[in-house]
């Protein structure tokens, strides 16, 4: 384990791996770079790949008041570190998270956006976002993070019962120590507008970087289409959509695709 010093000062845990031109992994809500480290070994037979550990989980630090350009900073050190520029691949809220770097110019020249979990542009979906938000503000607040923990769970369509198994599961424990995060996964995701699809946030993406959008084909519908106007609106994006896997592909399937696409993107 290595670590970098944001520019607010809080130290950013990373492990690198393998051998070739730099990427980036950021990982998704409640995840920490030992959760990505398979995909992240798998990967790095492909290139030198740089998995971190987003503030607030695992080895690095954490600041009040953290925000997404705080979450932008942190990205930015751990590509200087690299050497950057670099490839970078974002899962989930991680695949927003990138986005809001890619939109604020950091030195990436590939990147893979994977399932970012943007809602249906609906007025019940944007009050289900608005009222997810406020409850999660409120439970945290009062240090209830086990039930945070569950609130996100739920929104993601988890049931009941398998809410029950992990809460007596060996992650638990590390889950409720980053619920705080959820937060940051929110606000990089965009919960208090709505949570849909950035289209001004994505405008805002200028470099020409190609751009992979990775969906499930066993995904809601909602999903793809919200993928598909992510690789729409960026200059030089494509959508790709994996027939039969959901929101987790195995680190086998998944690397492979991850690392012939950066190949050819520094080909180019």
């Amino acid at each position: 384990m290595t670590t970098v010093t944001s520019a607010d000062g809080t130290p950013i845990a990373y492990e690198q791996a393998g051998d070739g031109p730099p990427v980036v992994v950021v990982g998704g809500a409640l995840c920490d770079r030992e959760l990505l480290r398979p995909f992240a070994q798998e990967l790095a037979r492909y290139s030198t790949v740089l998995n971190y550990d987003r503030r607030g989980r695992g080895d690095s630090g954490d600041a009040a008041g953290s925000t997404v350009d705080r979450e932008v900073e942190d990205l930015a050190a751990v590509i200087a570190a690299a050497g950057g520029p670099a490839a970078v691949y974002g899962h989930s809220s991680g695949a927003a998270l990138v986005l809001h770097a890619a939109a604020r110019g950091l030195p990436i020249d590939a990147l893979v956006l994977h399932e970012a979990p943007f809602t249906p542009d609906s007025e019940e979906h944007r009050r289900a976002s608005l009222d997810y938000v406020e409850r999660l503000d409120a439970l945290l607040e009062e240090g209830r993070r086990g039930e945070a923990v569950e609130l996100f769970l739920r929104l993601t369509g988890a049931p009941p019962e398998a809410v029950g198994e992990m809460r007596t599961g060996p992650w638990w424990p590390r889950a409720q120590a980053m619920a705080p995060t959820l937060a940051y996964d929110s606000a990089a995701v965009g919960h208090r507008t709505g949570g849909t699809v950035p289209a001004e946030l994505l405008a805002e993406v200028a470099i020409p970087a190609p751009a992979l959008v990775l969906c499930g084909g066993a995904s809601p519908a909602w999903m793809i289409e919200a993928g598909r106007r992510i690789a729409d609106a960026l200059p030089d994006g494509r959508l790709r959509v994996l027939e039969g896997e959901g929101h987790v592909v195995s680190p086998e399937r998944l690397a492979p695709l991850v690392g012939e696409f950066f190949k050819a993107a520094e080909a180019t």
